[in-house]
């Protein structure tokens, strides 16, 4: 299993590139984030999913463990299969993937090739708890495009986590905090966020 390439790219084309990697030149299908990043004739490190079929064996590379990370979790709808997580990989970066699943905004899914309004739909629908989860676990000093650490800004995943706290289930409360963020702008603080949060949510009945 390959993990990671380490070595100079030969070529770059529509949707793949050709890492050079001691003589050996390896194929590998990339999203145009990571492909915008390479320099034919210089050196790159590609971190690799690797996936054995009977038919092939394909490498796709990613420029930093965190979009691996989410190409892995997308890849557990049914229905996305590689293609369509490059697709979105594409024309979203994680942030705004966790913003847009988080809000249930199918529309900008939607903005990837391949990704109809039913496939959209699913999408946000069984990703929405996991990004939610992932929110609560986050720490500060991982990447905010990481699913598997961190999916959300430090404010975001404090303000989450008190409104969880409060009662909100986790779904709720990052959707919530989402929409809050998305009219606070960037640089908003926790304080500023629970209480967009709360606006949009309304009082938490007890009892």
């Amino acid at each position: 299993m390959i993990a990671h390439l380490k070595g100079r790219i030969e070529d770059v084309g529509d949707g793949f590139a050709v890492i050079d990697v001691n003589g050996v030149g390896y194929l590998i299908f990339c999203s145009s984030r990571t492909l915008g990043r390479f320099v034919v004739g210089e050196a790159a490190t590609v971190h690799v999913e690797t996936h054995v079929r009977e038919d092939h064996f394909h490498l796709y590379g990613f420029i930093d463990a965190g979009e691996r990370a989410w190409f892995k979790l997308l890849t557990t709808v049914q229905g996305v299969g590689a293609k369509v997580a490059l697709a979105l990989l594409s024309v979203l970066s994680g942030d705004e993937l966790t913003h847009a699943i988080a809000a249930q905004d199918k529309a900008q899914v939607g903005r990837a090739n391949g990704v109809g309004p039913k496939l959209a739909s699913r999408i946000v629908l069984e990703l929405k708890d996991k990004v939610a989860k992932l929110a609560l676990g986050s720490v500060s000093t991982a990447s905010a495009t990481t699913p598997e650490s961190a999916a959300t800004s430090p404010a975001t995943s404090d303000a989450v986590s008190a409104l969880v706290n409060l009662g909100y289930s986790p779904s709720d409360a990052l959707t919530a905090v989402s929409h809050a963020a998305n009219k606070a702008g960037e640089g908003a603080d926790v304080g500023a966020l629970i209480k967009g949060a709360l606006a949009e949510l309304g009082p938490k009945e007890h009892g």
